[in-house]
């Protein structure tokens, strides 16, 4: 059994997609991660070293989805995953992330791609 902790609703303004105009304007792009971890050293405690700062992964995630521009979202999703499991407490991660203005050619509320990834 894991802990988790969530952040939701994560926005930066990237440069990420297919067409030259994506990468040009740039975008909103959204992300909601999810980390599985044990707290329990942290609750005994009440110390921020004994658990993963959710501040600090807000960060290296606003850094993937503000940085190099990639045309896919699953790799855009991919490096936030892999950034987030460097902390070698977290067991596993949930990434989401949100296009809400996708080029998509009809209306839509958004589009998303989810991907869940672990050391096991």
């Amino acid at each position: 059994m894991t802990d988790r902790i969530e952040i939701r609703g994560l926005r930066v303004h990237g440069r990420h997609g297919v067409l030259a105009t994506e990468r040009v304007a740039g975008q909103l792009f959204v992300a909601d991660v999810t980390v599985h971890l044990d707290t329990s050293a942290a609750a005994a405690s009440d110390e921020l070293a004994d658990t993963v700062d959710y501040a600090a992964v807000a960060g290296r995630v606003a850094a993937v989805l503000g940085g190099e521009p990639v045309a896919l979202l699953e790799t855009l999703a991919e490096r936030i995953a892999g950034v987030v499991l460097e902390d070698e407490r977290i067991l596993e991660v949930e990434v989401t992330v949100h296009k809400p203005q996708a080029p998509v050619g009809v209306s839509v509320a958004d589009v998303l791609v989810s991907l869940r990834r672990s050391r096991r």
